[in-house]
């Protein structure tokens, strides 16, 4: 269930620089600012072990506890946000998009012939539910990732980013069994046919649930190029291999810290 040896080395192998939120994961992560002066993290090299059966009813158990309590509080404020995102700019309250989420055939695959039908989804699909923050036609262009002072974002959405109250509608996944509070970011699936040609092990950040926070994205922030995504599979992977209670609590703390902060926020 991961102890203190694996933070340890989660810790030494993410190399980071530049002052921010991630110190609550451990020293060595002190000075780490999510999507800003990252250098690169080492390629994980030891055989990724899968969290134990009673760390993950736990885990569930502990998504459904923080989504029904966080949509109860949320659903105190929705008619004062949902009106504010309706004035500032044409379109719907909510914004759903189809994402990847995790693998459950990686049980089977030993078992898989040469002659098996191809599977056509890495993982399950769900749509991802949020808050809109851009305008309606922000990919009229085709997919695209985010950036820094991205000019689609909204005035409203640009306040939602920085508070991650765009991201609060997710606990709605959560209670479907679709993510977990703590996990690798969810991706599209443009995006994930696209980069597992170019990054190795790509698709083992599918062998948990997705989640609204993570290990990748308290350090990582949000992806700008393939090399920030080539750090955020290494610290997926290291996340995965290094499950466990003591990690969850740190990162729920970075988390707190960066949504307080506004860090790493487009």
């Amino acid at each position: 269930m991961g102890g203190g040896d694996d933070i340890a080395q989660l810790g030494a192998t993410a190399m980071v620089a530049g002052p921010g939120a991630a110190a609550a994961l451990s020293a060595p992560l002190s000075s780490a600012m999510p999507g800003e002066g990252l250098a690169a993290v080492p390629a994980y090299s030891g055989t990724l072990r899968l969290p134990s059966s009673v760390f993950l009813v736990a885990k569930r158990g502990f998504d459904v506890s923080v989504a029904l309590l966080g949509l109860g509080v949320f659903g105190l404020v929705l008619p004062l946000l949902a009106l504010i995102i309706k004035l500032d700019s044409p379109g719907p309250v909510f914004f759903a998009q189809e994402r990847v989420g995790i693998n459950r055939r990686r049980t089977r695959a030993a078992h898989d012939g040469p002659d098996r039908r191809k599977v056509l989804q890495p993982g399950r699909p769900f749509r991802v539910i949020k808050l809109r923050s851009m305008g309606v036609q922000a990919e009229a262009g085709g997919p695209q990732w985010a950036t820094k002072n991205d000019v689609r974002v909204t005035r409203v959405g640009k306040f939602l980013r920085k508070t991650r109250l765009d991201e609060v509608p997710q606990f709605l996944n959560v209670l479907r069994g679709e993510m977990s509070i703590i996990g690798p970011r969810p991706e599209r699936l443009v995006f994930v046919r696209q980069l597992e040609k170019e990054i190795p092990f790509y698709r083992d950040r599918l062998l948990m649930l997705p989640g609204i926070t993570g290990l990748a994205q308290v350090i990582n922030g949000y992806d700008d190029g393939i090399e920030s995504v080539r750090r955020k599979i290494e610290l997926d992977r290291q996340y995965i291999h290094s499950a466990g209670f003591i990690q969850e609590f740190k990162i729920l703390l970075a988390t707190v810290s960066v949504v307080l902060k506004g860090e790493g926020a487009r």
